[in-house]
This record gives structure tokens, C-alpha cells and sequence, in this order.
């Protein structure tokens, strides 16, 4: 069974640079066919889909986020990480790292709690 855990400071502050990791336990972030996504859930809100990173590497994000996102993946320590620029207190939100094939979201992390203020 894989197993996905994200971690991240908690509290940042506006104008600062999130930094989130995704861990993955039980196959490798590298698979073949098995991509792996974030989103989030603001207060009050549904799911916001905000990008993802395929099996080939290839990554692509939701328009809301282009020029100030970024995920990558790191084979050595197995993880997937997803930066997020000039944080405003509107991208406060439990943010879910997920994993998908074939167009069906497989594995859920338990998601994490990022709150923005000063």
C-alpha cells in the first residue's frame, strides 16, 4: 500500500515562499504511469486542483497559479515538492498531495494545514 505524507512550516507569512513536501512510501515517485498532483481546500471552499507533475517529469499547473508555482520531484529522498510564491492570506488552506493513473486518483495524503498571516 502507498502511503503519501506532507509536511510544511504551518504558518508562513504574506509575500513569503511556501515550501511543501510530499513523502512517498511504498513505490517510488518515479513509477511508471502514476502522476502526482496538489490541491488544496481554502475555508468554506470545494477542491482546488493546482498542479501536478507526470511520470515523465513533465509538470503543468492550474492558470490561477502559473508564475508563481512550481512542483519538482526528488528520486533520491522520494518526495515531491511544491513551491508556492508571494503567499497572500487567500492561500491559506490544507493542502493534499495526491497520486493518480490513468486519470483516477489512487493514494490521498492526509493533507496539511498552511495559514497565512502576519
Amino acid at each position: 500500500q502507498v502511503q503519501l505524507q506532507e509536511a510544511g512550516p504551518g504558518l508562513v507569512k504574506p509575500s513569503q515562499t511556501l515550501i511543501l513536501t510530499c513523502s512517498v512510501f511504498g513505490d517510488s515517485v518515479t513509477a511508471d504511469n502514476y502522476d502526482f498532483m496538489w490541491i488544496r481546500q481554502s475555508p468554506g471552499k470545494g477542491m482546488e486542483w493546482m498542479g501536478a507533475i507526470k511520470w515523465t517529469g513533465h509538470t503543468y499547473g492550474g492558470p490561477s497559479f502559473r508564475g508563481r508555482m512550481s512542483i519538482s520531484r526528488d528520486p533520491a529522498n522520494n518526495q515531491i515538492t511544491l513551491l508556492l510564491t508571494s503567499m497572500t492570506p487567500e492561500d491559506t488552506a490544507v493542502y493534499y498531495c495526491a497520486r493518480d493513473t490513468n486519470w483516477a486518483v489512487v493514494d490521498w495524503g492526509q493533507g496539511t494545514q498552511v495559514t497565512v498571516s502576519s
